[in-house]
């Protein structure tokens, strides 16, 4: 059965105080779940709105529209490459590719050893520092090649 800790239903109770709708308090609610569960099954969709008290379809909705929810489990590092435009035309897609290389994975899969998620995303919001790649909360900025491979060398020593 799924269930937040007791520390994280006091938040809970504490944001739906702070909110002046109960759909007010549903991202940070769904943040939380996604910290505590590490993603948003339909079951954590279910167990947020009742515990909100709003419909599990308007969780769904919500939870399905924002990319920053995962839907599945992934890896230790979520490793998210902008391939929006400005992040395009600086050369995102020699990241990907260099990522799928380095990781030995496609985009949307997990290493087997489920360190390493790879994802494509539309926006990362930093269009004047591209080409940008996410991991976990963590941007890195004017990735190249070499830069990407630095970081994920160190990342497999953590």
């Amino acid at each position: 059965m799924i269930q937040f800790s007791q520390n994280a239903i006091k938040r809970v109770e504490s944001l739906k105080k702070q909110y002046p709708t109960k759909d007010a308090c549903l991202l940070p609610v769904l943040h939380m779940a996604q910290k505590e569960f590490g993603y948003i099954s339909p079951e954590v969709m279910e167990y947020v709105a009742g515990l909100i008290g709003i419909s599990p379809a308007r969780v769904y909705g919500v939870a399905t529209f924002y990319t920053m929810y995962n839907k599945k489990t992934v890896g230790k590092y979520h490793v998210q490459v902008c391939t929006n435009i400005s992040c395009h035309l600086e050369g995102s897609a020699k990241i990907l590719d260099t990522l799928k290389s380095v990781l030995g994975i496609e985009e949307d899969q997990t290493t087997p050893d489920k360190m390493f998620t790879l994802s494509s995303v539309e926006c990362l919001g930093a269009c004047g520092f591209g080409p940008v790649v996410q991991i976990n909360d963590d941007y890195y900025e004017q990735c190249t090649e070499q830069k990407i491979k630095d970081i994920v060398s160190d990342l497999r020593k953590k």
